[in-house]
C-alpha cells in the first residue's frame, strides 16, 4: 500500500513539472514536499517492516536453541538427537544465555571486566551441574 502512495505521489511531482514547463511553481513544491512525506512515511514503514522481520528470527532463532539444546525437537520429530550430547533443561540453558549476553554487551562497550566477568560471571548458575559448581 505505501509503495503505491509512493509512487503516485511521484507521478505528481512528473505531472506538475510538465505542466508548468519544468519551471519551479508552487503546484510543482505542493508536489515535491507531498512526495518528501510519502518517502518518510515508506522509510519508517520499511524500518518497522525490517525490525519486525529481524525480532521473528531471533525468536525462531531461540526457540530452535531451546529445542535442540532441552531435547524437545527430538521428540518433536520422533527422531534421535544428533548432537549426541545429552539434553540440558531450559533454565540452565537461560542462566547462560544471560551470562553470553552480559559478555557481549561489555564487549560492545569496551569494558575491560568481560575477561573478569567470564571467570565470575554475573548471572546465578545451576548448582546441580558439576561444571558450575567447579566455578
Amino acid at each position: 500500500m505505501h509503495i503505491r502512495i509512493l509512487l503516485l505521489q511521484a507521478a505528481n511531482v512528473l505531472e506538475a513539472k510538465e505542466n508548468s514547463g519544468a519551471q519551479k511553481t508552487t503546484a510543482t513544491d505542493v508536489a515535491l514536499e507531498n512526495f518528501k512525506q510519502k518517502w518518510e512515511l515508506f522509510r519508517v514503514a520499511c524500518d518497522q517492516a525490517e525490525e519486525f522481520v529481524e525480532s521473528v528470527k531471533q525468536r525462531i532463532g531461540s526457540e530452535c536453541l531451546v529445542d535442540e539444546a532441552t531435547g524437545s525437537l527430538a521428540g518433536k520429530s520422533g527422531q534421535a538427537g544428533t548432537t549426541g550430547l545429552p539434553p540440558i533443561s531450559a533454565v540452565r540453558l537461560e542462566q547462560m544465555s544471560k551470562a553470553v549476553r552480559w559478555l557481549v554487551i561489555e564487549l560492545q562497550h569496551g569494558s575491560g571486566t568481560a575477561a573478569v566477568s567470564a571467570h565470575h560471571p554475573s548471572a546465578p548458575f545451576d548448582a546441580r551441574f558439576t561444571e558450575d559448581a567447579a566455578q
